[in-house]
């Protein structure tokens, strides 16, 4: 494409897509499929790697990260992000009115807003463009992660059509994860062996501090803003500025509201201390600000917090209820997680049966003892954790619980992994739960979607013997499946629809769903895209598992050790002998040039242009080879960030060329 024809399509995609983004995540339209989303980012993404020259610093390509930080850079605020005092109390909430009355003399009002549970963050606009975000840290200076919020979608990059917009200015706002993004990860970690999350504030916290914005942007944080700082703003109080945060298309909470009285403001708190359990997010309480801004100024500050601002803080929803027993759950992949049988009882309106406890180190912090009367919270409003024991109401002779040494299903002596909080039972192949359970994995909607066969059918044909393992429900028949309780004609013939119609799975799906510890959803499609089969991928060595993309030490150690099992290949083997997807088509490479024809590479880390799969194809485009490892036939090493320091090593060893992703670009223009 011509240099002006690829600039004109390149704005005309940017705004398009900046518009359908505006659309989806302000006003929750949502224009196009995401289909047809996905492919005018991936086209732009092609068009700005090809000319890098014209990419915008406000492309929507930014919002999928790729660039990578070794450390955070320290920037110091130009207004101080003060921290505000707090109260738990209506009659401190009263005095400090009373200050704001004696201090003014004159008429004033509040602004009420709610007090989201996330992570503080401020970002800096020049000439419309975000050209700086960063966290509190204390107050004065925090971390440069401008890279890592231009991933968040609700976090404008550019103001192109605002009007009146400040030559400078900064924002402040809290960043996010929705309940629904938190609970899906939970699940992906659940899927994968891993433990879950302890709540979405610390998820939020650890995300935004990622070193590879990639991974930030799969997170799918969000960002609420609420404050506008800068001089000689168009706005005489806080609720024309966050009006005008509005209109320039900035997320705003449509929670906030304006008090001419402090029983309006007791009113708004009574109002969401009962309606905070149906937000999308996390709340822990509201913030009060004086409206305007002349009078904000006159108030003033102390050392460390303004005058004309207090938060106001909701208890945490806590109970207290007596420990009934304690039930060790046995995931998939052996993991054994202890649970709280709970008398039941009433918490953020719902009725609480039972906690999670996590693993052993928590039962002995925690000294739980049988019959203990224990403390129940909601974790960030969403899951429910025991957060101590009424020590006055312990039972004489009452035992502590003891954290099993065998697993409570087959018996085997449980493990624990040098590093890992966790205890697993290793016996994968014979432990009845993790057997059913990795029958339930596969059969899942996400993995091979045979949705007429629930956890009910499987422990039935379990207990009959007539499977095992997934290679098994392909060996069933409509006869078999007759035998089971309950089961008619139709029942079994929908089985077997399910089961013929599972065939068509992608490699993908089905690869997910044989359920490799650490390999989830996403990394089971990069496997299948990057290997093409089941084959090559079982064949792989340690090093060439590295190679593949999000594959790292402890995924590709768990791929190893998965298919140095005999029983997993004879698994796979049946599995596609019956008719399941176990290759992907690899796209053919369309030739562009010979510009390194006779030239072999090897890529390792992360790019700013390329994705390390989109790297290696065109240098195959351009007629060069790629090899799995660094040896003396090698020609070029092509080394991005975050590269693996024993390849360096090697390369630098056998003096072998190390060049950037630049350079390689140069080599391909100059052939």
């Amino acid at each position: 494409m011509e240099n002006t024809a690829s600039k004109t399509r390149m704005a005309e995609l940017s705004a398009l897509l900046n518009r359908y983004n505006t659309q989806y995540y302000q006003n929750s339209t949502s224009e196009i499929p995401d289909y047809e989303f996905d492919m005018m980012l991936k086209e732009l993404e092609k068009l700005e790697a090809e000319n890098p020259g014209l990419a915008q610093p406000d492309s929507p390509t930014h919002r999928v990260g790729g660039s990578v930080s070794k450390s955070f850079a320290v920037v110091t605020h130009r207004y101080p992000m003060l921290s505000l005092g707090n109260t738990y109390s209506r009659a401190e909430l009263t005095d400090f009115d009373n200050r704001v009355m004696k201090a003014l003399g004159e008429p004033y009002q509040y602004i009420c807003e709610l007090k989201f549970d996330g992570v503080a963050i401020s970002l800096r606009y020049e000439n419309g463009l975000l050209t700086c975000a960063a966290t509190r840290g204390d107050g004065v200076r925090g971390d440069d992660i401008t890279n890592n919020a231009k991933t968040i979608r609700t976090i404008p990059l550019s103001l192109p059509d605002a009007k009146n917009l400040p030559a400078d200015f900064e924002v402040r706002g809290e960043v996010f994860m929705p309940f629904h993004v938190f609970e899906a990860i939970n699940k992906e970690k659940e899927d994968i062996g891993e433990a879950p999350l302890a709540n979405p504030r610390n998820t939020a916290s650890g995300t935004l501090k990622q070193q590879d914005s990639a991974a930030v942007a799969r997170r799918k944080l969000q960002c609420y803003v609420y404050s506008l700082l800068g001089d000689n703003l168009p706005a005489k109080s806080h609720e024309e500025a966050v009006k005008l945060l509005e209109e320039w298309g900035f997320a705003v909470s449509p929670t906030w509201q304006k008090c001419s009285s402090l029983d309006e403001v007791f009113e708004y708190i009574d109002k969401w201390e009962k309606e905070r359990f149906n937000l999308p997010l996390a709340i822990d309480g509201i913030v009060l600000k004086v409206n305007s801004y002349r009078q904000q100024e006159e108030l003033g500050f102390t050392a460390k917090t303004p005058r004309w601002a207090i938060s106001y803080k909701y208890k945490a929803e806590a109970a207290a209820t007596p420990l009934e027993g304690v039930r060790y759950q046995i995931g998939r992949t052996g993991s054994i997680t202890p649970v709280a049988l709970l008398k039941p009882v009433v918490l953020a309106g719902t009725t609480v049966k039972r906690a999670s406890i996590h693993n052993a180190n928590e039962i002995l912090r925690l000294d739980l003892h049988e019959g203990d009367t224990v403390f129940v919270e909601k974790g960030g409003e969403i899951i429910p954790k025991i957060t101590g024991v009424e020590l006055s109401k312990r039972l004489p002779g009452a035992q502590p619980i003891a954290f099993p040494n065998n697993c409570p299903d087959c018996g085997a002596e449980l493990v624990r992994v040098e590093g890992e909080a966790n205890h697993y039972c290793p016996n994968e192949n014979g432990c009845p739960t993790q057997l059913k359970g990795k029958i339930e994995h596969f059969v899942q909607r996400r993995a091979l979607n045979v949705d007429s066969l629930g956890p009910e059918t499987i422990e039935q044909l379990f207990e009959l013997g007539l499977v095992r393992t997934p290679a098994d429900l392909y060996d069933l028949t409509e006869e078999k499946l007759l035998q089971l309780q309950g089961f008619k004609a139709k029942s079994a013939e929908n089985v077997m629809q399910g089961l013929e119609n599972s065939k068509k799975a992608d490699f993908g799906k089905v690869l997910f769903g044989m359920g490799i510890r650490y390999v989830g959803n996403t990394v089971a499609d990069k496997l299948a895209t990057h290997f093409g089969s089941i084959e090559k991928l079982a064949s792989a060595t340690f090093t060439e598992l590295l190679e593949a993309p999000e594959i790292g030490e402890k995924i590709a150690q768990s791929l190893g050790a998965w298919f140095a099992e005999p029983a997993n290949i004879e698994q796979y083997q049946r599995l596609k002998a019956a008719g399941l997807q176990m290759h992907r088509e690899i796209k053919e490479i369309i030739r562009e040039s010979e510009a390194l024809a006779g030239k072999s590479f090897v890529i390792s880390g992360t790019f700013s242009m390329f994705s390390r799969d989109e790297l290696k194809e065109k240098i195959e485009a351009n007629g060069g080879k790629i090899l799995s490892g660094i040896s003396a036939k090698l020609n070029y090493l092509v080394a991005g960030e975050n590269m693996g320091p024993a390849k360096l090593e090697k390369a630098t060893k056998l003096e072998i060329p190390i060049i950037s992703e630049e350079q390689l670009l140069q080599m391909l223009q100059q052939g």
